[in-house]
């Protein structure tokens, strides 16, 4: 029968890549640690863990039970959290991974109003784009996804709960004023991360031609001082140029092309109260 510590030190392991650091991390000496993984080989009946040179690595049954455990120990810890906000808000903690525009616009609004509302919270942010966030809610190591998504952004997996929190505008970012997407066709162009590419992309085509992506850059200031020199055009959204607008470039709103943001959170309804106090003091935040 599986053990909960046991997953946890085989976690741990396949985290820090080594025994030595496993038991520093968990605060156990290196024999318990083996014990542990030893444990669990006679458990499930399978070789986990190989011996190479002075180290070790994990077989590939290793490496699929190891993700399967940091998912279990970490939807344990959030239910630990789940728990004890349960009996309250006046203590407990709540973990958000959000994007760079939102958390440099909307968040520090929203946490602030939170601490007031509920001195005893403890906030935990980390700045993550949406995929890897969502990874991170579906292990359990955070309770609120904040992410974005297009139009043709395709689904999120079944047990993630989406709420809407606003429609946040794309604009086309130029050196000079007046101008359309039309205007670029043989421009440079300046991407962004993998999924504002993509909206980039079918942005362009809509426009009758496929963008020469030359530049690439996921921070908004350096998009923009890129434009500003004439290196190229970009398009970004609203809470980006909210965030840091750069002398010098010029911005049209794509009215067609808005990003949705929503907050995300995972399992069953109703969220935790700390969660749900998160979200309504982000909601609260937004401007009408």
């Amino acid at each position: 029968m599986l053990n909960l510590t046991q997953l946890t030190v085989l976690a741990a392991v396949a985290q820090h890549g080594s025994v030595t650091e496993a038991a520093k991390q968990l605060h156990y000496t290196q024999p318990a640690v083996s014990h542990h993984l030893a444990r669990l080989e006679a458990a499930t009946g399978a070789k986990l863990i190989q011996r190479v040179g002075r180290g070790i690595r994990l077989t590939p049954e290793g490496k699929l039970l190891a993700v399967r455990a940091a998912e279990i120990v970490g939807r344990v810890d959030a239910a630990a959290t789940e728990l004890a906000a349960q009996v309250g808000l006046r203590a407990g903690r709540v973990r958000m991974a959000g994007f760079q525009s939102i958390l440099s616009t909307i968040v520090p609004a929203a946490a602030a109003a939170l601490a007031r509302a509920h001195p005893g919270i403890e906030l935990g942010l980390v700045d993550e784009h949406p995929v890897e966030a969502l990874r991170l809610l579906r292990a359990g190591r955070i309770d609120v996804a904040l992410i974005f998504r297009y139009a043709d952004t395709p689904r999120e997996d079944d047990g993630l709960r989406l709420i809407h929190l606003l429609d946040d505008p794309i604009y086309l970012v130029t050196d000079e004023p007046g101008q359309s997407i039309a205007d670029h066709r043989d421009s440079t162009w300046i991407g962004g991360c993998a999924r504002c590419q993509d909206e980039l992309i079918t942005v362009c085509l809509r426009a009758g031609f496929t963008p020469r992506i030359s530049l690439i850059s996921d921070d908004m200031v350096v998009t923009q001082a890129l434009v500003a020199a004439r290196m190229g055009v970009a398009t970004l959204p609203g809470l980006a140029l909210r965030a840091h607008r750069m002398p010098g470039i010029h911005t049209t709103e794509l009215p067609e092309d808005p990003r949705q943001i929503f907050a995300v959170t995972y399992g069953n309804p109703p969220d935790p109260p700390a969660t749900a106090a998160l979200i309504r003091a982000i909601q609260d935040s937004i401007a009408p």
